[in-house]
């Protein structure tokens, strides 16, 4: 019918059912069969409730209440609780396979909550369930993750004997599963007597959801090894765990299960595996993989980029970024991010000032990015522009934001405003004294730092490792040694820490510079771990300074044995042989260095001339040569 003719009869009343007079008269004007009739002729939502209204007043039997509730469930633009208001109108419950219609609907709708409550009025009015009621109630239960509802659910499931239906356990699996009681979900699936691929995906993908990755790894070694083979689906979940815990060889080893067993390379299967290569590291054969792809989209795209930012190639994250039709603001917080984590700043401010253009609105995780990105450029023009636009879009009220930029203040040199962000903070962690400790002892201000370390602690904020590393670095600035020495032990002694590295070389370094170093040296050879180049060199520096030969020779010999090709290491070793005069063994250092080619790397510092940073004056020469003629010696 054309759609002006369905408008037509729709606004049209439904004229009463033919029936005989004496039927009519006994039925009170209208018989069950004239009914039957008539709805089964009904085309509209009016005429059906023009129909249920006959039924209502003249009280006709069940049978019209079950066609009605019949022809209700098959007009999808009518609302579910009418459905459920005819139901309850009925006098006794319908068939198993009407309401079990309503009870698939209503699982799959936005408010899975109503199938459990429609379950209660079918159990109040004496329906009977079956094995096909079971499932929609178990889903509607893994929805809203109601764990009392979904174990009652399983409990009428085995009373009635339909709790061994493969449709049922599986169901079963994933209400536990949503509910996080993957042991209890591991149970039904172990005893089940038949297990077919949805049943294995079932339970693989609920170790994959709560992050139990290492029983998903197992499980699916498990079904190859069974008669089952893995489909897709179950595949791009492994995929995916794969590229989770970034184990490159076991990625490798699923990807050649794929290849071996010709499984078809859909989509969905070729993009995880993409994000897979990406996520381990593996770019060439993400590449090839990404290169093979008909259509990229944004995810997959987004993907590449951050994994060739992570892995340091951020001209081919840039080039791939660059053929994107289709940027959203993930992607463009993986651009800046990779080229702030790769030491390219402006960039990474340049690239944020065009996402802004776009009208595209940062969050949180951009704009850490961002702040990163000035800290290391370390301009105070850039650091108030960042600050702005951080109050521009109310994201200054968040927690890791301000820790971000106490952060960024101490590093572009104002130490005022870092303070009086930490001052104003709504509310601070560990890591917010921890930021605000540093940037006292980045600006040499020890004291300040050991009194907002007493202050943390009559707070009662519990200090972590990073935070005894700012404080022992804010010690070894002022050479506080007593208080070092204090406070070293006091990681262990009150906050039962263990000392890292980092810790033992800050410990290291504040003893040497205040020249005992027999007592560093004690230090290091107590260490419970293997001592690394960091450490050594921290020595061999303090005894290069207070002329100590015998431990340098020592200290740089130890660096030398971890890493032998340290140009520092070989030139303190030279000098000390100098000094010494042990000119031969001076010389064969020397030479050694030209034979490997080793070269003592020169420091770089950075300037901001006119709010440009450069990391070499433009007029350098020329200051150079005025330096010469001044019989000034410039460092080399």
């Amino acid at each position: 019918m054309p759609p002006a003719a369905a408008t037509t009869r729709a606004a049209m009343p439904l004229p009463p059912p033919a029936i005989s007079a004496g039927v009519a008269a006994a039925s009170g004007g209208y018989s069950i069969a004239s009914v039957i009739r008539a709805l089964s002729v009904c085309t509209t939502i009016d005429q059906i409730k023009q129909i249920h209204a006959h039924i209502w007043r003249t009280k006709l039997d069940h049978r019209s209440y079950s066609l009605l509730f019949d022809l209700v469930l098959s007009y999808s633009s009518l609302s579910l609780s009418y459905a459920i208001s005819v139901f309850s109108s009925m006098h006794s419950p319908p068939p198993s396979h009407l309401f079990n219609r309503l009870l698939r609907q209503l699982s799959r709708s936005g408010e899975p909550s109503s199938a459990l409550l429609f379950y209660r009025r079918i159990r109040d009015a004496g329906g009977l369930l079956d094995e096909y009621s079971f499932p929609p109630l178990l889903k509607a239960a893994a929805k809203v993750s109601t764990l009392v509802e979904g174990m009652e659910i399983h409990g009428v499931a085995v009373k009635l004997g339909s709790v061994s239906d493969p449709f049922v356990e599986t169901c079963l699996m994933g209400m536990y599963t949503s509910c996080d009681r993957v042991a209890d979900a591991r149970k039904v699936f172990d005893r089940m007597a038949h297990r077919d691929v949805v049943s294995w995906n079932a339970m693989i993908d609920g170790y994959c959801r709560r992050g139990i990755l290492d029983e998903a790894f197992k499980l699916f070694e498990e079904m190859k090894n069974s008669n089952v083979m893995p489909d897709e689906i179950i595949l791009c979940n492994i995929v995916s765990a794969c590229g989770r815990v970034k184990n490159l060889n076991y990625s490798k080893a699923v990807h050649r299960f794929i290849i071996e067993n010709k499984v078809k390379m859909d989509a969905y299967l070729l993009s995880a595996l993409v994000t897979m290569y990406a996520g381990t590291g593996c770019m060439d054969m993400a590449q090839q993989l990404f290169a093979k792809m008909p259509e990229r989209n944004l995810i997959v795209s987004t993907a590449m980029v951050s994994g060739f930012s992570r892995a340091g190639r951020i001209d081919d994250a840039r080039a791939i970024f660059c053929q994107m039709e289709e940027k959203d603001l993930v992607c463009w917080s993986a651009m800046i991010s990779g080229y702030a984590e790769n030491d390219r700043p402006e960039e990474a401010l340049r690239i944020f000032e065009e996402m802004l253009a776009l009208g595209i609105n940062p969050d949180q995780i951009t704009m850490l990015s961002v702040i990163s990105a000035c800290a290391n450029l370390g301009t105070m023009d850039k650091a108030n522009s960042v600050h702005s636009c951080i109050d521009h879009y109310e994201l200054g009220s968040e927690l890791p934001i301000n820790n971000a930029l106490i952060d960024m203040y101490a590093k572009c040199g104002s130490l005022e405003r870092a303070r009086d962000v930490f001052e104003k903070m709504p509310r601070r962690n560990v890591t917010s004294w921890t930021s605000m400790i540093n940037a006292f002892a980045m600006h040499g201000e020890s004291t300040d730092a050991l009194s907002l370390f007493a202050r943390l602690k009559e707070e009662k904020i519990e200090p972590n490792g990073v935070t005894f590393l700012a404080v022992l670095y804010a010690c070894n600035h002022a050479g506080f040694v007593e208080e070092g020495k204090m406070i070293f032990a006091s990681m262990v002694d009150e906050y039962d820490i263990a000392p890292k590295h980092e810790h033992y070389g800050c410990m290291v370094d504040l003893l040497g510079r205040a020249n005992r170093l027999r007592e560093a040296l004690d230090l290091i050879e107590s260490m419970p771990m293997a001592s690394n180049v960091i450490i050594w060199g921290s020595l061999m520096s303090a005894c290069r300074i207070h002329d100590e030969f015998e431990l340098g020779e020592l200290a740089a010999k130890r660096v030398l044995d971890l890493e032998p090709r340290h140009g520092g290491a070989l030139v303190i070793l030279s000098n000390i042989y100098a000094r010494e005069q042990r000119w031969d063994d001076a010389r064969n250092i020397r030479q050694l260095m030209e034979e490997k080619g080793v070269v003592k790397d020169k420091g770089i510092s950075q300037i901001d001339p006119n709010g440009k940073t450069r990391e070499k004056h433009e007029q350098s020469d020329k200051i150079y040569s005025k330096l010469d003629s001044m019989r000034v010696y410039k460092w080399k």
